[in-house]
């Protein structure tokens, strides 16, 4: 579905929590940057807003490749609206009172629904490239360095149920699937 607005791409369906294996494992470099390449990220910005979602990692429209786009406000409400092919994280030290971590709420477009609370560095950065392949950096804090940190997790095949406990993980998985006990496809 092509959307008006925001952004011209074409809206693809969100892969959810065990149903394609391009979720569980780390996703492959990217080393051709081309149309194609240009085309995927127009199609990951419009799917993310499909899905109201405020970041996406492009195995969860099952690609298999290291990129990952954000539209997310950082800890003082200024949106964040970027992109990194093969990025790689760093977390940061926090500056003047800022705190270390963070423990809010989190979810994800891949299990639908259910939130839980879980810790995050409060200030983060990646690094990597645009699509021509020059270099990139994205530094954000509050919610937009939880999503880097929730983005590349999805890179490296963890979703962030994954680091939750195994009881937490089974309640959470069993309320996305609904009462047909099935996440949606």
């Amino acid at each position: 579905m092509r959307l008006p607005g925001r952004y011209d791409g074409v809206a693809r369906p969100i892969v959810t929590y065990g149903s394609d294996p391009v979720l569980h494992r780390p996703c492959a470099p990217v080393t051709v940057f081309d149309r194609e390449l240009r085309h995927l990220l127009l199609d990951m910005f419009a799917s993310m807003a499909a899905a109201d979602g405020v970041g996406l990692a492009a195995n969860q429209i099952g690609v298999d490749a290291r990129v990952f786009v954000l539209d997310c406000p950082d800890a003082v409400g200024e949106d964040v609206i970027g992109y990194a092919v093969n990025p790689v994280l760093t977390i940061l030290e926090p500056v003047g009172d800022e705190p270390a971590v963070e423990l809010t709420e989190e979810g994800c477009l891949s299990v639908p629904g259910p939130y839980a609370e879980l810790e995050r560095a409060f200030r983060a950065r990646v690094d990597g490239v645009d699509a021509h392949g020059d270099p990139v950096s994205i530094e954000a804090t509050g919610m937009a360095a939880r999503c880097l940190q929730h983005e590349v997790d999805h890179l490296d095949g963890t979703v962030y149920v994954d680091l939750l406990s195994a009881e937490q993980r089974e309640l959470l998985l069993a309320e996305a699937a609904g009462p047909e006990g099935e996440l949606p496809a």
